[in-house]
């Protein structure tokens, strides 16, 4: 009886599993190509862009259907709860739901280390270098694998599907059988023929399936199918160059700096909105997402980021009622891309809209484009605001540092030169950085703020060192025990304030003064407009009108009862060389 050996047993077992490995491997290999055209991006079509860094998206194109009349998608968007809908806009097909879900998908990717190399060429014939030994010649088998479907059926039910598990060992073959050698042992590999630097492997993938319902007739390859829903991603933020002459005359031009973390456009309809509407749950994603927190975006999408609060324009009453519209785009024969055009703008309830058309702009990159320009009436003016310090009863329980402090904001007081820009174009200006020139060269920078049609606003220049001022306040009488409220006595201070304003400019100049006090304004020279602020809202009532001191002393409530917030305004105007004095009159009342 003639022997067999072991190893001439388990030849044919190995050469087996060799061809099963191989028929894996070119089946893998396809599925891979099969599924590269399978999913698609859904295209973004339009989008509307507002200053808060939210953005309302709409995706529609003609896409593939499945063997099961359905669209699959491989994006999946993190919408605002309530904001996410979905439509087909194909006559034939019905939408009858959208499903998000995890699948894995075949990919296909560049080998880059040794075991990577090894896993992409099975079957191949190569010379291995492991540690310690000389150089051989051997076969690739193959690398131990569980598969996805061997790992569901180990788990409980219901456990989430997992990638397959590959193994740290490679099998290689040999005349006499086959070797199990662990990969982090060898050292160098030599192809014997050219290797395939390309592996086929798998990953998870968020995808979305809008299922269709074709009705009896046979669903056809393509679908146009649509989405639209509000996300944070996008965000423009505007800025102004401001352009005066000297004789009342200002031209003004707005640009915007667009910010794209949210998805690559291409060719689309871009508006971008003056006013932010009110999202009642824009903290809250969409479960549509499968995502349990929003993805980390840059600082310039942070709700406490400065430049959000600072140019956010939040007006509580506006509210948004946003429509598609579709524009045909005009064929161009130009192959020069000149950026994106703006070709309108209009008004949708209490929002402000500039179109832009064919703007192109990736995901991470960002993009300045001029929005529009028209012409304004300036003048200028010059405004001193004096506020009120703490009466000399509070001063005295107030630290060395709180005493500097004062001094500093309240004895050293400037009269400012602005423009005051009286808005008459046909849409509001919006809060943002304005750059200031005059007749071409640069003079200040300063702060827009949102200015309806209609209205003026003030850019701040620069402090008016050639207006002096001398401010003067004084205690006239004191009358003890001068009115009794709740078994006190309270005493009551007559005080008199001088502001000297002298003009040494070579013009002549138009003055706003205000000057706020603690109490009661008894009397104003030069028809000074005499104001009290008390127990009503923009009074104690309203934080805003209080100075940032006012914390430093716990005051009694009697104070509340019998005193007020003072304010006396002037308008004049003062020729070169000349002086004018304004004086006022107040009283407050104080218990030891």
């Amino acid at each position: 009886m003639k022997s067999v050996s072991k190893n001439q047993k388990l030849l044919p077992v190995f050469v087996f599993l060799l061809g099963i490995c191989l028929m894996l491997f070119i089946q893998s290999d396809a599925a891979a190509n099969t599924s590269e055209g399978a999913f698609a991006n859904m295209p973004v079509k339009e989008i509307t862009v507002f200053k808060d860094g939210h953005a309302f998206v709409l995706h529609e194109g003609k896409m593939p259907t499945g063997s099961d009349g359905n669209v699959t998608i491989d994006y999946l968007p993190r919408p605002i709860i309530g904001t996410f809908w979905a439509y087909s806009a194909d006559a034939s097909a019905k939408l009858t739901c959208v499903v998000s879900h995890k699948r894995i998908v075949p990919v296909k990717r560049t080998a880059l280390t040794i075991p990577e190399l090894i896993e992409g060429n099975i079957g191949a014939k190569v010379r291995i270098t492991e540690a310690g030994l000389a150089a051989y010649e051997t076969t690739i088998v193959g690398i131990p694998t569980r598969s996805t479907e061997e790992l569901s059926n180990s788990e409980p039910p219901g456990s989430p599907e997992k990638l397959p598990e590959r193994g740290d060992i490679v099998l290689l073959k040999f005349e006499g059988g086959v070797k199990a050698v662990p990969i982090s042992r060898i050292q160098e590999v030599t192809f014997i023929d050219e290797p395939r630097l390309q592996l086929a492997g798998e990953q998870f993938r968020d995808m979305m399936t809008l299922k269709l319902d074709w009705g009896k007739r046979k669903p056809e390859g393509n679908a146009e199918v649509g989405m639209v829903y509000v996300q944070r991603g996008i965000r423009w933020i505007p800025n102004y160059r401001i352009d005066i002459d000297g004789k009342g005359n200002a031209t003004v031009k707005l640009q915007a700096t667009i910010v794209n973390e949210l998805a690559d456009i291409e060719d689309v309809k871009t508006r971008l909105v003056i006013g932010v509407p009110k999202f009642a749950f824009a903290s809250t994603v969409d479960p549509i997402s499968l995502q349990q927190t929003v993805a980390q975006l840059s600082s310039h999408f942070r709700p406490d980021s400065q430049s959000a609060y600072a140019f956010s324009n939040m007006i509580m009453t506006q509210q948004a009622e946003m429509s598609v519209r579709r524009v045909d785009v005009p064929d161009s024969s130009e192959t020069l891309d000149l950026g994106p055009e703006v070709t309108s703008s209009g008004k949708n309830e209490d929002l402000y809209i500039f179109t832009l058309e064919h703007v192109t702009l990736k995901k991470g990159q960002r993009m300045v484009v001029p929005i529009t320009e028209y012409e304004l009436k300036y003048r200028d003016v010059f405004v001193l605001d004096l506020p009120f310090g703490p009466p000399p009863e509070v001063r005295h329980n107030l630290n060395n540092q709180q005493q500097a402090q004062l001094a500093q904001l309240y004895y050293s007081p400037k009269v400012m030169h602005k423009i005051r820009l009286d808005n008459d174009a046909e849409c509001p200006l919006t809060t943002a950085p304005a750059m200031i020139l005059r007749q071409g060269r640069i003079i200040a920078q300063g702060m827009m703020t949102y200015t309806a049609v209609g209205a003026s606003s003030d850019l701040e220049l620069t402090a008016a060192v050639d207006i002096s001022i001398e401010k003067l306040d004084k205690e006239t009488d004191r009358i003890p025990d001068a009115v009794k409220w709740d078994g006190y006595s309270y005493a009551r201070s007559n005080l008199t304030g001088t502001i000297t304003l002298t003009n040494r400019r070579s013009d002549t100049v138009s003055l706003e003064i205000r000057r706020s006090i603690l109490g009661q304004i008894d009397s104003a020279s030069h028809e000074g407009l005499i104001e009290h602020l008390g127990r009503h809202e923009g009074g104690w009532m309203d934080p805003n009108s209080l100075p940032f001191w006012w914390g430093w002393y716990n005051w009694p409530y009697w104070w509340y009862h019998f005193n007020a917030v003072g304010r006396v305004s002037w308008e004049c105007e003062i020729e070169s060389g000349k002086t004018v004095e304004l004086e006022y009159n107040w009283h407050y009342f104080w218990r030891r």
